[in-house]
């Protein structure tokens, strides 16, 4: 997994020497993420010029309105008299919306939404390609977006850039998907790591955000570190060096504040759950509106407007809001609309097709949540919460690790963005409860939830699977093969030969030792020549230079011998004796039983081996019917008659159908075997409600899967119809062993 491009970037340490073209290689190398690392880190200067620009033009010389800024981040313009006019910010989202979105859906409609989605999407499913105009529509279409009051993050667009081009580097050099794949990644980290002054943290992060499950893209970790360090560098040369905040150094000394920082998680994780709900609920209504779709992000910048015209606070960036949380200057009821009204405004922004991160929404909405908690608990219990401030710094990691599944590179982000590395241990809490309690759901949705489901890892893990696989597994798989002693003559064989399937003759002497062995191809042009029918003994043709394997040989080493001739069949012999043959071993068995195997790495039969582990049962009792059933069911109704039945049954395939009355309530279930034996006595008049039957076992949505599995096993039922809890005749789904044993195995694999 990841061998053969480590291998071509740095050298192996554990061979002691050091070739001139081990040295160039990494060299060459090291080269391309400097120059990544150079290119974003302008980018990130660049668009730091244009978001300042935009919003001194903007929103302060038009509207008046001049948000505070974070301490470590000043104004590059010097601010107007122009009074604040809430009117105008009204309607100025609109205005940045309709330009952004007639920019993005006019020449790069893959540019809107948050960037860094699009960069995971490009990973997985696309060898790394970016259309090279889309970094640029996509900084020019954030900066109108977000400087007209758009609220959004910064991190999209910049992650968009570096990774953009990382992957227009590769494709011009042109490297293969993999190494494409690689500095597309380097270049996303360098751009986040840069302009949020977080270099580590963008290196750990574009390593991270790829995937669910808390794993690692490990051969990302070092190019993105180069380049997050290049770019970081040119972004300070430029404008300035520091922390994007500034907070008191706020320290972690009593256990007991490690309570109000579990509640904390708590409410982290729920405004999590209602951040992503919005968002892509917003998301989804866009999509469905049938409208124009440059006039979508318009729309949402009414709505936008609408939100900032009562909370201005909630509109554009934030982050000097955030700023002054730290610094305990904002009441908690004026944090508590700051994110509520930023869950919104942001949802409105970018949900419905504007340009922009979520990064940066998310570290102001945690702040200002951490903020409201940290007040609280500070007005209950003075003595232990003695600085709300450090709730706010840990409120920033803890919402974005929950809606991220990101909880190593958040915690480092926050600590390098506020430069308070004391709240490591709450950090570490928190971010892990609010990950825990947020696997459901994701801001980005293009994560896929490990390697082996991505497809930039397609066929990584093969040959480790075949490595895994001994030829003795196989055994019950292999063919019975008609030995041919080494004398008999070419005319006896075509005997043999008319009435054999084989393909492959294994050749032996008078001891059943195998000899040799050959195949039809071998003799196509001697089998029917009558002249040497008697001269011809089968050793003749026989190939002594036999490829055979062994029980005890992985199958890796026998598909490197199928390929040496193209054997389509290789003999197995003994471990002990290689002239006694076991059977012959098929091509085609042997990529059958791999696939095999991956689905059982994949979904697995865990049923059956839970049952085995009373621990793993337990698990059931976790998971709600609702998550696991199929809630649009194949329904019949009870006034159908038996003669319409035999097309609707034998069209779907099913074993098993709820039955509904005129009013849509469960009246009963039809099997197959209930159909048919009313099929036969070939009265017409019945209906599906005459022969289903009427005392049906159900189960609620709300039952767990344990429940349903103990039902549907101790009845021996295909299926088992799922109704309202408060309702037993309102039907929402079906559940059946399959969808019992899919949602088990997804469970024990996000577990993993």
């Amino acid at each position: 997994m990841g061998y053969g491009f480590k291998a071509k970037l740095w050298p192996d340490l554990r061979t002691l020497k050091v070739s001139s073209s081990t040295i160039t290689s990494a060299g060459k190398w090291a080269f391309y993420f400097v120059l990544i690392g150079l290119i974003a880190g302008l980018g990130a200067v660049m668009f730091h010029f244009l978001c300042q620009a935009g919003a001194h033009l903007l929103m302060d010389q038009i509207a008046g309105y001049r948000p505070p800024s974070p301490a470590g981040e000043g104004h590059l313009f010097t601010p107007t008299q122009t009074p604040f006019n809430r009117w105008i910010l009204l309607f100025l989202p609109a205005l940045g919306g309709i330009l952004s979105g007639w920019l993005v859906y006019t020449f790069a409609p893959e540019a809107e939404g948050h960037g860094t989605d699009a960069a995971i999407d490009a990973y997985h499913n696309k060898g790394g390609f970016i259309r090279g105009r889309i970094p640029f529509i996509k900084t020019i279409a954030s900066a109108i977006t977000l400087t007209s009051g758009g609220s959004g993050g910064r991190e999209g667009p910049i992650a968009q850039i570096g990774a953009g081009f990382g992957s227009f580097l590769a494709t011009k050099l042109r490297l293969s998907d993999r190494e494409r794949r690689i500095m597309l990644a380097a270049g996303m980290g360098a751009g986040v790591g840069s302009i949020f002054r977080a270099p580590l943290a963008g290196a750990l992060f574009a390593a991270e955000v790829l995937y669910r499950d808390p794993e690692f893209e490990s051969e990302v970790i070092i190019p993105a570190g180069i380049s997050s360090v290049v770019a970081y560098c040119i972004f300070c040369l430029c404008l300035g060096w520091g922390s994007l905040f500034e907070t008191e150094d706020f320290l972690f000394r009593n256990p007991l504040e490690l309570g109000p920082y579990t509640v904390l998680a708590f409410v982290l994780a729920g405004a999590g759950f209602v951040y992503v709900k919005s968002f892509y609920g917003v998301q989804h209504m866009a999509k469905a509106v049938k409208i124009p779709n440059y006039l979508k992000p318009a729309i949402g910048g009414l709505f936008t407007g609408a939100i900032g015209f009562f909370l201005p606070q909630t509109l554009s960036f934030g982050y000097g809001f955030a700023q002054l949380a730290l610094d305990n200057q904002l009441p908690t009821l004026f944090l508590f609309t700051l994110a509520i009204g930023k869950i919104l405004t942001t949802s409105f922004s970018i949900g419905s097709g504007g340009s922009g991160g979520v990064f940066g929404p998310s570290v102001v909405i945690g702040g200002a949540l951490g903020g409201v908690v940290g007040r609280v608990f500070h007005q209950i219990m003075p003595s232990i919460v003695t600085s709300p401030g450090a709730f706010v710094v840990v409120g920033m990691a803890g919402f974005f690790a929950g809606v991220s599944n990101t909880p190593i590179s958040t915690i480092i982000f926050v600590s390098e963005m506020t430069n308070s590395y004391h709240l490591l241990l709450p950090g570490l809490l928190v971010c892990s409860l609010a990950y825990l309690l947020s696997r459901r759901w994701t801001i980005y949705e293009k994560q896929v939830p490990a390697k082996i489901d991505s497809n930039a890892h397609k066929g990584d893990f093969f040959v480790d699977i075949l490595a895994a696989i001994r030829v003795k597994e196989l055994t019950g798989q292999l063919r019975k093969a008609r030995l041919i002693p080494e004398d008999m003559t070419l005319k006896s064989f075509r005997k043999v030969f008319r009435s054999s399937q084989q393909h492959y003759f294994p050749v032996v002497d008078r001891e059943n030792k195998l000899t040799g062995i050959f195949s039809i191809n071998d003799i196509r042009g001697v089998i029917f020549d009558r002249e040497v029918e008697e001269l011809v003994r089968m050793k003749d043709v026989a190939n002594s230079d036999i490829i055979f394997t062994t029980p005890s040989e992985d199958l890796n080493e026998v598909f490197k011998k199928c390929t040496i001739r193209n054997l389509q069949r290789v003999p197995v012999v003994r471990d002990d004796d290689h002239s006694v043959l076991i059977g012959m071993l098929d091509r085609q068995e042997m990529i059958q039983f791999y696939n095999q195997r991956v689905q059982d790495i994949k979904a697995g039969d865990e049923i059956r081996a839970a049952a085995a582990d009373d621990r793993d049962v337990s698990r059931l009792r976790d998971i709600t019917v609702g998550d696991a059933m199929n809630p649009t069911p194949e329904l019949v109704g009870a006034d159908m008659r038996v003669d319409q039945l035999k097309d609707l049954i034998y069209e779907r395939g099913f074993n098993s159908f709820p039955v509904i009355n005129a009013s849509g309530r469960l009246a009963g279930i039809l099997s197959l075997s209930d159909w048919k034996s009313a099929f036969k006595k070939g009265d017409n008049s019945l209906t599906a409600g005459d022969i289903a039957t009427k005392n049906v076992i159900t189960v609620t949505d709300r039952d767990s899967l344990l429940s349903a599995l103990s039902k549907i096993t101790s009845g021996d039922f295909a299926i088992l119809p799922v109704v309202e809890q408060h309702r037993p005749d309102k039907i929402v789904g079906v559940i059946s062993r399959t969808d019992i044993m899919l949602a088990f195995n997804n469970f024990i694999m996000r577990r993993r």
